[in-house]
Order: structure tokens, then C-alpha cells, then sequence
């Protein structure tokens, strides 16, 4: 689908919404940013991968990034709070290296990929350079990041800590982490936001969700345009 067969779409499918939830929609889309992505590697514990979705959505991130080598994503409703409907997230699953390959793709698309570790030559947050698109990545609740995001990181990256524990819980680092450099990109970087044509696409996926039965009331504007062009 073209933009201009989505923004159709969109007009038409606007008349199942309310005029309140439109303008929320058009606030919301200004203030998203694909300056920063956010990369969770095999994540187990289905309330923090909500908790970081919420976050996201909180700070304007609009994607994630799941990397499911040996756990599958999964959402705690209660605590996502429904943010992963709002969300792009994008599923890297049935490679033989799932992560390499996912974060081969994200440096196509021009992110610079920046793995949080304590454990590493690295950077304090605050250190960190945001004037090129960011790719941050967070591993697994125990381990941490792998082998794998070692290989292909351009950055590591901390936070200052100065407790006896070693590491925050993944939700609040990545939450530190989103709030520090969401806050510097927007101060700092020009172009930061994202483009027309992902907002449209966005607001077509936002109007999907918020629509009951959405799939069969697109099947109709179909079979309407079909048979209007007889």
C-alpha cells in the first residue's frame, strides 16, 4: 500500500473514531522520534519487557526491537498498560544468529549500536554522543548483553552507580537511560523526529488498534471501492 492508498485508508477509517482521539493521535505522532531504538536481547521476564515498552511510549521512543534467540517476547498487560499498541516493534526470530543479524540491519538503516554493559571499555551516559541515531541495547536480566552484541556494539555504555549492587533492574536502566538521552536528543539534535511517511503509517497502525473489528470494517472500504470502480 502507497501513501496516498494509506492516507484514504486513514480518512475513511477516521469516521469510526472520535474527533478527541484523533487530535490525541496527531499530538502524540508530533512529538515521536526514530533517533533512538531501543534493542532488548532475549528478555524472560515478560513484566520487565513491559515495563521498558511503557517507558518507550512514555519518552516518545516509537520502536523496539525484540531479539528472541531463546525466550519469545512477551507482554504483562497490566503492566504495559497497552503501550505496545502504540508501539512499532519488530519480532528477530528464525536466523541462526538472530542477533547479528538484527543489528547488521539496524546499522543499514544507519543506527550506531550501543550495548549497556558495566563490563566494558565504555562511556557514562551522559557521555554519550546523540548526534547520530542511536540503536541502544539491553541484555538479558541476568547475563546481560551477549557475545554476540559484544562483536558487533560501536559503544558501550554505563550508568554511574555507587552502591554495592552491580546493576539497576533492565526497566529502570532502560528507563535512565531513555529519560537522558530522549531529553539530549530533543534539546540538541535538529532533525530528530520521524518522517511524514512514518507517520502516516503509524497513525493507520494507532487507528487499526483503537478500531473493534478493524480487519472486517477495511474488508468493507475495499469491497465499496471495488465496487464503486465497476
Amino acid at each position: 500500500m502507497n501513501t496516498e492508498e494509506k492516507k484514504e485508508l486513514i480518512h475513511y477509517l477516521s469516521s469510526f473514531v472520535s474527533e478527541r482521539r484523533q487530535k490525541r493521535f496527531d499530538e502524540v505522532l508530533a512529538q515521536r522520534t526514530n533517533h533512538l531504538c531501543i534493542v532488548l536481547e532475549d528478555l524472560y521476564q515478560a513484566h520487565n519487557a513491559s515495563a521498558v515498552l511503557r517507558s518507550c511510549d512514555c519518552f516518545g521512543v516509537q520502536y523496539v526491537h525484540f531479539i528472541e534467540n531463546r525466550n519469545n517476547y512477551k507482554i504483562s498487560a497490566d503492566v504495559a498498560m497497552g503501550s505496545s499498541n502504540w508501539l512499532s516493534i519488530t519480532r528477530h526470530k528464525g536466523q541462526e544468529n538472530n542477533t547479528a543479524t538484527a543489528l547488521r540491519t539496524l546499522k543499514q538503516q544507519g543506527y550506531r549500536i550501543v550495548a549497556t554493559t558495566p563490563h566494558t571499555n565504555d562511556v557514562t551516559l551522559n557521555e554519550l554522543p546523540v548526534d547520530k541515531k542511536l540503536a541502544l541495547v539491553f541484555g538479558t536480566e541476568i547475563d546481560g548483553i551477549s557475545d554476540a552484541v559484544r562483536a558487533e556494539a560501536d559503544e558501550f555504555v554505563r550508568i554511574p552507580m555507587f552502591g554495592f549492587t552491580e546493576s539497576f533492574n533492565i526497566s529502570v536502566s532502560a528507563a535512565l537511560c531513555m529519560y537522558e538521552l530522549t531529553s539530549r536528543i530533543r534539546r540538541h539534535v535538529p532533525n530528530y523526529l520521524i518522517s511524514e511517511t512514518e507517520r502516516i503509517s503509524i497513525y493507520l497502525d494507532w487507528l487499526k488498534s483503537s478500531i473493534d473489528k478493524s480487519d472486517a470494517i477495511i474488508d468493507l472500504y475495499y469491497k465499496e471501492r471495488k465496487g464503486g470502480e465497476k
